[in-house]
């Protein structure tokens, strides 16, 4: 069985977080949590971050309790967004990075030079 789409974007996202050495955890819907949570929490250099993956194109479809918790989190100072794609996972922690002032030490820019490298290798050989 293949996977989903919004399955593929989780993982590339994981994958994203591994590479620089975020701590992330993705929470079981099983009536015993938080109605809502976002799909990935993670926290990277002291900052919390929520990701609520979609499918390609279907960023919009966020239900009422997702905007709720996203809400609660953005107003706790943290990051919380609804992505469908890694590339805005990628921007939006360097942008939080940048804001709250952190020295990078090679993480997300670094991976961000990679990723770039190996889509223009990719490009290049098409």
């Amino acid at each position: 069985m293949g996977m989903t789409p919004e399955g593929k974007v989780k993982a590339k996202v994981k994958s994203y977080l591994k590479e620089i050495g975020a701590w992330y955890y993705m929470p079981v819907s099983n009536g015993m949590g938080r109605v809502g949570c976002p799909d990935i929490l993670v926290c990277y250099k002291g900052l919390f971050m929520a990701f609520e993956t979609k499918a390609p194109g279907k960023i919009k479809n966020v239900t009422p309790n997702q905007e709720r918790e996203i809400g609660d989190i953005i107003r706790a100072n943290g990051l919380a967004l609804v992505v469908d794609d890694v590339e805005q996972v990628k921007e939006a922690i360097n942008a939080k990075i940048i804001e709250a002032g952190i020295e990078d030490e090679g993480g997300v820019q670094q991976a961000s030079r990679r990723s770039e490298e190996a889509r223009s290798q990719q490009q290049g050989t098409a």
